[in-house]
């Protein structure tokens, strides 16, 4: 089934649109590794630290994040309140956050019940002192758990369903996340489930992602289709739009530094067809936004980001790609085109 560009509502266009602006935010935000970095890549070793189950996995080198002069600036826009207490937390006991975690992985997976919010779980890899910081954290008495062995501390009541938990893997490692999530990392640590190597759907991506970038993330196919529903809810609404929303299967994220900034994402789609209209939806959403962007000179710098960005359709899958330079960079920063409420 063909599908006429002359098809797309001029809602669907506008939602297009957002796709757009949320990607060069979202992912520019997470562009912060300085010109001429390799691409980031992990030994298998560490993905295979992660539970199966898990539906999303990324990771991050920040150790080159802190290079850059602009740095500071930008992670004050687009770091949660939730996480810089965390990061007190953690420097209540001597952990450095700025100086000792150099990379970090992290994962999502489904709530473990219906009353709980999605699990996330974590690894930061850097130099830790493990013996000093416990003794720290047994001083504030803060709430402990034993998992195998693993002396778990947790970062709020330790009963909150929110809660996050905090335990050293050893002198190089710190794994945190929900308590649930948590324990399973622990449980494929000391051998008792199975590792996100027997992922069939996932560590493949993993594998054809690991090493196009600095920073780069792979979503299965219900994480995939979340985020495209968590950031145009509307779509729903259009029966077109819905149906291909939930034939998507997967989608992998890169930023690579090696010139410039290049954010690349990579949406593997049910059909040719489906990769064509989403493409075509993109672009016209483009188009949209840049428009927008000329009628108020406060967005200027983003409407030049946007005209950067390439929208391929290759086949089944649909390739977006954001190159944007380090100036540019610097005048959205100024802009606050980065900043949360979170």
């Amino acid at each position: 089934m063909k599908y006429p560009f002359e098809k797309i509502t001029n809602s669907t266009i506008r939602y297009a649109a957002a796709i757009a602006l949320t990607g060069v935010i979202a992912f520019l935000a997470l562009a912060l590794a300085p010109v001429g970095r390799a691409a980031g890549s992990l030994s298998t070793a560490v993905p295979g630290m992660f539970p199966k189950d898990v539906g999303e996995f990324a990771y991050a080198d920040l150790k080159s994040a802190r290079q850059l002069p602009w740095f500071s600036d930008l992670r004050e826009q687009i770091l949660p309140s939730r996480f810089r207490d965390f990061e007190k937390f953690l420097a209540s006991a001597g952990i450095d956050p700025n100086t000792q975690v150099d990379e970090l992985a992290w994962a999502s997976m489904a709530a473990t019940s219906k009353d709980a919010g999605e699990q996330v779980v974590g690894v930061a890899l850097g130099s830790f002192n493990p013996s000093s910081s416990e003794d720290i954290f047994k001083q504030q008495k803060l709430p402990m758990f034993d998992v195998h062995g693993y002396h778990t501390y947790a970062f709020g009541s330790g009963s909150g369903s929110d809660d996050l938990f905090f335990t050293f893997i050893d002198s190089n490692t710190a794994a945190f996340g929900h308590r649930a999530a948590l324990q399973k990392l622990i449980d494929v640590r000391t051998g008792a489930s199975e590792s996100l190597l027997r992922n069939d759907q996932l560590f493949p991506l993993i594998n054809e992602t690991n090493g196009t970038g600095v920073i780069w993330a792979v979503l299965d196919q219900s994480h995939t289709q979340l985020g495209i529903k968590q950031l145009l809810p509307e779509m729903g609404q259009f029966p077109q739009a819905g149906t291909m929303i939930q034939r998507l299967k997967s989608m992998t994220i890169s930023v690579d530094t090696s010139n410039g900034v290049d954010a690349r994402f990579q949406t593997v789609c049910a059909s040719t067809d489906d990769a064509n209209l989403l493409g075509a939806a993109l672009q016209a959403g483009i188009l949209y936004k840049r428009y927008q962007d000329a009628q108020s000179p406060s967005q200027a710098d983003l409407g030049v980001a946007l005209d950067q960005v390439r929208v391929v359709p290759s086949g089944d899958r649909l390739k977006i790609d954001i190159p944007i330079s380090q100036d540019q960079i610097v005048k959205l920063i100024k802009s606050k085109a980065f900043a949360t409420t979170m």
